[in-house]
């Protein structure tokens, strides 16, 4: 999984996914079966849930395939399982405001910021640091998924943040690992609470959604808003970005109008063009 360049977290998890697996079949994590496999996929909780596992177990029983540990691979005869379609759930632009002006802490407020005006994931902005803002060329170095750089536009509210916080070190230390980063989880649920006494529906991860959404609305297009967002896929952005309703009624309005006039007062015959 390294030298395929997988995530840290990949790395950790897939080994614990194949475990599970194992214990819940009472049987050697080399010696699963079609059947055995197939109902514990069935009896996990999510449909995301389901997809995540089967492409760690997929993995797994290639990798025994492929070092001669077994002559067959139980999987080939299952689908990936599908999920339903992902709406986004971007928070409003009145929960940011007032998340903002609830009292929160220094530092939960600039993760905040992260999220919201650079579209960071929670484990991007846990891991931010001094060295990471380039005030000169008004960019930010973000560490995303599988440890790949990218370098961001500064927004001016992220620069001013920016000015609070030393030159060197971690934004977000922390408490019990001297020289590391707090947890993404830590963190997570440091700004979930703030918007859960604030009544605010959402997670974190809301705050993303309502950057790709904000975006768009204010005229990027789906390239930029791709690059911004560091998906690969230019599809994947259609998960993070929510059409208002009145631009989505704008856009019928626009059609050109064909056929028979609508029923009515009758008005001059005109040729439609």
């Amino acid at each position: 999984m390294r030298a395929e360049g997988l995530s840290k977290r990949t790395i950790t998890e897939w080994p614990r996914v194949v475990l599970r697996a194992a214990r819940w079949v009472d049987a050697g994590p080399d010696r699963l079966s079609t059947i055995e496999l197939i109902d514990y996929l069935a009896g996990l909780p999510s449909a995301s849930t389901r997809q995540t596992y089967y492409s760690a177990l997929q993995a797994w029983h290639r990798w025994l395939l492929a070092t001669g540990r077994r002559t067959d691979n139980p999987l080939d005869g299952l689908r990936r399982p599908r999920a339903p379609r992902r709406e986004p759930h971007p928070v409003a632009t009145g929960h940011v405001e007032v998340l903002l002006a609830s009292g929160i802490r220094r530092r939960t407020r600039t993760a905040v910021l992260l999220c919201a005006y650079e579209g960071l994931r929670v484990h991007e902005a846990a891991k931010v640091r001094g060295e990471d803002v380039d005030f000169v060329g008004q960019r930010l170095r973000v560490v995303g998924k599988g440890g790949v750089e990218k370098w961001l536009p500064l927004h001016p509210v992220i620069a001013t943040e920016a000015r609070r916080y030393p030159r060197r070190g971690y934004w977000f230390p922390s408490p019990k690992r001297p020289g590391r980063p707090i947890r993404r989880d830590s963190l997570s649920a440091v700004i979930s609470r703030a918007m859960r006494r604030c009544d605010i529906p959402g997670t974190a991860h809301s705050l993303r959604h309502w950057f790709g959404t904000e975006l768009m609305r204010s005229g990027a297009n789906a390239r930029e808003t791709q690059e911004l967002l560091r998906h690969a896929s230019l599809n994947t952005v259609a998960i993070y970005t929510l059409v208002a309703a009145e631009a989505q009624h704008a856009a019928i309005n626009r059609l050109p109008m064909v056929g028979p006039a609508p029923a009515g007062p009758s008005t001059p015959e005109r040729t439609a063009s």
